[in-house]
């Protein structure tokens, strides 16, 4: 059997060798951040955390946070952190670089970070919101059938 190529990553893969290019790690994506974004991590990370029950893994480029569904993500880049946040509505700030609607009930609100000083308030508070908004349903919405 010859070599394949990945049609992702574009790697030549052997045959019988195991291939995943999409599997990754938080330590991998972050590794080799400059300092003030290693700390800007850390305090999204654990700010995220401790919001309460949830899942945190990484999926290609993102380190994703969800419940039932991703509530929110970080991109870790070389000059700053791309933090999404989706929430039930469009941010409205100099912060938020281009609010995106994902569904009819969903936005996407894109902000970047730079520093640690800048995981406070208000982007602390979106992100609560974030996680509060993927909160999974009780049973059914009210007007639902």
């Amino acid at each position: 059997m010859p070599k394949r190529q990945c049609f992702h990553c574009k790697t030549w893969v052997e045959p019988g060798d195991g291939h995943d290019c999409w599997t990754t790690t938080e330590s991998a994506l972050t590794r080799g951040l400059p300092e003030d974004l290693r700390d800007a991590w850390e305090r999204l990370r654990e700010t995220a955390a401790d919001f309460g029950e949830q899942r945190i893994y990484a999926s290609h480029h993102s380190i994703m946070f969800s419940r039932k569904a991703c509530y929110l993500f970080v991109r870790p880049k070389t000059k700053y952190l791309e933090l999404c946040v989706f929430l039930g509505r469009a941010l409205k700030d100099p912060r938020v670089r281009k609010p995106t609607a994902t569904s009819k009930t969903k936005w996407a609100n894109v902000i970047r970070i730079v520093h640690r000083d800048e995981v406070e308030a208000p982007i602390t508070d979106w992100m609560r919101e974030a996680y509060d908004f993927a909160a999974p349903a009780a049973g059914k919405r009210a007007g639902s059938k």
